[in-house]
């Protein structure tokens, strides 16, 4: 089988005096999805699963209204910052922690996570994904940049869980024997948004 490791489009900055951010989408972020389903077309994709947080539900909505397809929530598949009263998107973390954005751009996550408990949901999702669909199926998982980070650092054996720049709507390809092996096809493919890119 095939996992596609879709990372979530452009969010909005967002803060809360209670409970959780959960950001939406800019307008560019929405655009930045609905280049999705051209993009994905070349694959025969079966299932949608996704993070239950907002910005990855809405980048996943174009390509499930194409497909006509369910989107199954995946609550391991939330990032490492699921529970923070705030949300900055990468681009402006520079400027507003830059303690934090030297932290990640070394590939570590920041102080306050639980990098065994990430990694272990993280990873207990995909198997929970890799579980439930056929051997022959390609599936598109919605999810975020750390969550991406982590399947590969565990393929990888890399050190560093943040190792690899995920970007918005970028594609990580995952592939899966019968046996159970996995190994990674291919990592963060951006051609269809390569006019829309941050630098």
């Amino acid at each position: 089988m095939q996992l596609l490791l879709i990372r979530h489009a452009l969010p909005e900055l967002a803060e809360v005096t209670e409970g959780r951010a959960d950001p939406a989408l800019t307008d560019e972020g929405h655009a930045q999805a609905h280049r999705l389903p051209a993009a994905l077309a070349p694959y025969k994709i079966s299932g949608l699963f996704s993070s239950p947080q907002k910005r990855a539900l809405q980048t996943a909505a174009p390509v499930a209204e194409i497909l006509a397809l369910p989107v199954t929530e995946q609550a391991g598949l939330a990032e490492y910052d699921s529970e923070q009263s705030h949300y900055v998107p990468m681009h402006e973390v520079m400027e507003r922690a830059p303690e934090t954005y030297a932290r990640i751009k070394a590939g570590w996550l920041p102080e306050f996570v639980d990098a065994d408990a990430f990694r272990t949901r993280v990873l207990g999702a995909i198997d929970n994904i890799v579980a439930s669909t056929d051997n022959d199926a390609t599936v598109a998982v919605f999810c975020h940049g750390g969550v991406v980070n982590i399947v590969l650092q565990e393929l990888l054996g890399l050190e560093r869980p943040l190792t690899f720049p995920i970007e918005y709507v970028s594609v990580t390809r995952i592939l899966v024997s019968r046996n159970g092996n996995r190994r990674v096809a291919s990592i963060n493919e951006t051609g269809h948004v390569r006019n829309m890119l941050r630098v």
